[in-house]
């Protein structure tokens, strides 16, 4: 089980996201083309876009604007192809920083991301620079104050989908899945009910750095700011101990 907190960190993120909630619904919207491209429009046959589909949900997006983008993405034989491309790098003090884009035109996003990092105090280095301090997990939290389960009950129901490992935090639970066990867990604790905060496929630092810099910290605050502020940008994860 582990013993850090990563609910600050994914409130911190949702409080961004909720400052430009049009952000969240375009990323989301590129997430549903490349899932119907890949899989096809039908969710019972796409378990990504089963995945993206509840994401949308948890963002309160429209059902009317998941379905027409989904429409749009499997009748439009000519809609917008996206290339994922991920970005590695250094923030302030040797912060790691992962960057997962999707976009029509990697030379724009290229160069936002290295300009995100620059004006930050930051550099892009080379693929791998950094990706090997983190490690892939599916991760889902559920707020407790939205959980009327008991801990262990939820703990066995959570291990028994096939996650694996089970944490309870001040409050929040977290649980963390292989990647490819990651859509069968979610769909079981969905089913049972269950609310989940936040649910996805993220990078998990294995170490954290401590910014005690306030200038570090701003330079930080400055990248993530420039970076959620990019529509080609996904996810960012970092191991910056906020």
């Amino acid at each position: 089980m582990s013993g850090h907190s990563k609910f600050a960190n994914i409130k911190h993120k949702k409080e961004r996201n909720d400052a430009a909630k049009g952000k969240v619904f375009t990323v989301i919207g590129r997430e549903l083309a490349v899932a119907v491209k890949e899989g096809g429009p039908d969710p019972a046959n796409n378990s990504k876009l089963r995945d993206v589909i509840a994401k949308a949900k948890a963002n309160n997006m429209p059902n009317d604007t998941i379905d027409r983008g989904i429409k749009k993405a499997a009748g439009d034989a000519n809609s917008v192809n996206y290339e994922v491309l991920t970005y590695e790098g250094y923030g302030p003090s040797g912060v790691a920083i992962i960057v997962s884009t999707l976009t029509d035109n990697k030379n724009r996003t290229a160069a936002n991301v290295r300009s995100a990092f620059t004006k930050g105090g930051g550099n892009v280095g080379a693929q791998g620079s950094v990706s090997f301090m983190f490690d892939k997990k599916g991760q889902i939290i559920i707020d407790k104050e939205e959980c009327e389960m008991d801990a262990d009950d939820l703990m066995m129901q959570v291990l028994d989908a096939g996650a694996e490992d089970f944490s309870e935090e001040a409050d929040s639970y977290e649980v963390i899945t292989d990647p490819d066990d990651f859509s069968a867990v979610r769909e079981a604790l969905e089913k049972a009910g269950i609310p989940m905060t936040e649910a996805d496929v993220t990078m998990i630092p294995q170490n954290y750095v401590e910014l005690k810099n306030e200038e570090d910290i701003k330079k930080m605050n400055r990248i993530l700011d420039l970076l959620d502020g990019d529509d080609d940008v996904q996810a960012v994860y970092h191991n910056w101990d906020e």
